[in-house]
């Protein structure tokens, strides 16, 4: 897995954790979740490209 598509699975991983956290917390926030789905759909958009 080359460095740029570790650090953005990291950065998907890590933003789920904070975006569930904030929803247990202080309650549900459709953007956030909005937001992460858009992040994991480029990471995966990532992943797919490397295997061209």
């Amino acid at each position: 897995m080359p460095g740029s598509t570790k650090t953005m699975g990291v950065l998907t991983v890590g933003t789920l954790v904070a975006v569930t956290a904030y929803t247990v917390a202080l309650g549900s926030n459709g953007w956030l979740w909005f937001g992460w789905v858009v992040l994991g759909l480029a990471t995966v958009g990532m992943l797919a490209s490397r295997d061209v």
